[in-house]
């Protein structure tokens, strides 16, 4: 399986950020959140004045064997139409914020149970038409989690090496808040029931079903209890894609913005593999499913937004660019007391 190598940022220019940010025109954190973006950003990059450089949005898309437990109210092949409809009718929630915000939407089809024309744009890295039914068995082999994280390496690579230092994930696949519950009831200890919300839009009914589902593909499984059996055997390919994007972006020393419920607990799965990830991760959002503010508390994560958004698609990652950029304009554009005419104050 493949190997990363990701360490925290090295410490030594951390003071020369500080004293950077305190020297601005403004009373010593007046500019709040803003000023530990820009020391954070300024950490990654390991400069004085960091920039961001051609965002970059991948969005994963694959289908999951657990809906045919019926867990969700969307039927299966919402995926593969959303799909088409983000590469066709680009008029998607992820296409027009990617269209505002100036990001490049790259569409990957991980594993959707369906084929794509060859001219719709969505790069082909479809491991299986759709996972398998972890009610009953693994949702993918030990080789099929291994392609996932390299092949969700390589499309990270491909946008370093287009300019990108600035990246996010989103998903599409029906199910996968389902996994994504399981996940983060693994990786936390976090009673199940809280971890299970209404997805897509179950009612309370669906919600009691969906947990008495994901209870019993619980109880059933048979693993080691290591994080990669616990990714593998109830992932979903686009998930499994969006750790190993991740854990790659880590080690080109790129900025994570995550985006919600699912992109959340992708980020935790990696963080099991290589803690040192959350230091690149700038957590966008806490959306609406039932369970993400409980995850994000886990990791003591705090989020740019709260929009009430569920959408997935990376649009929460998204939204939250603006005030990153802000961050990093604070840092590069605002003068300093040793250069203005200002008397410093506090």
């Amino acid at each position: 399986m493949i190997t990363f190598t990701i360490s925290a940022p090295d410490e030594q220019i951390r003071p020369a950020l500080i004293a950077k940010i305190n020297d601005l025109t403004k009373p010593k954190g007046a500019l709040g959140r803003l000023e530990e973006l820009a020391l954070q950003v300024g950490m990654i990059q390991q400069t004085l004045s960091p920039s961001l450089q051609h965002p970059c949005n991948v969005l994963f898309g694959a289908d999951h064997g657990i809906v045919e437990e019926g867990v969700s109210v969307s039927p299966k092949e919402v995926t593969w139409q959303q799909m088409m409809h983000f590469a066709y009718g680009k008029r998607g929630g992820v296409n027009f914020l990617c269209r505002q915000h100036d990001f490049t939407l790259k569409l990957v089809d991980a594993g959707v149970d369906y084929d794509f024309p060859a001219d719709s744009g969505i790069i082909d890295m479809k491991v299986r038409k759709g996972t398998r039914n972890y009610l009953h068995e693994a949702a993918m082999t030990h080789e099929e989690l291994a392609l996932c994280l390299e092949r969700g390496a390589g499309v990270v690579r491909d946008c370093h090496e287009e300019g990108c230092n600035i990246i996010s994930f989103g998903e599409m696949g029906i199910g996968n808040t389902s996994s994504s519950s399981l996940w983060m009831h693994a990786f936390t200890h976090i009673p199940l029931d809280a971890c299970i919300g209404a997805g897509s839009g179950l009612d309370k009914d669906g919600v009691r079903h969906k947990y008495e589902v994901l209870k019993a593909a619980w109880d059933n499984y048979a693993g080691d209890g290591t994080t990669p059996d616990i990714i593998r055997y109830f992932g979903g390919y686009e998930m499994a894609m969006a750790v190993g994007g991740m854990l790659q972006a880590a080690e080109l020393h790129m900025v994570i913005l995550v985006d919600g419920f699912i992109m959340t607990n992708c980020l935790l799965a990696a963080s099991r593999l290589y803690p040192a990830v959350t230091d690149y991760a700038i957590f966008g959002h806490q959306g609406d499913e039932a369970g993400h503010k409980l995850v994000l508390d886990y990791m003591q994560a705090r989020p740019l937004l709260s929009l009430g958004l569920r959408l997935g698609e990376g649009t929460g990652a998204i939204c939250a660019y603006p005030i990153v950029d802000s961050a990093i304009r604070m840092l590069n554009e605002m003068d300093t007391f040793s250069h203005a005419s200002v008397t410093k104050y506090f």
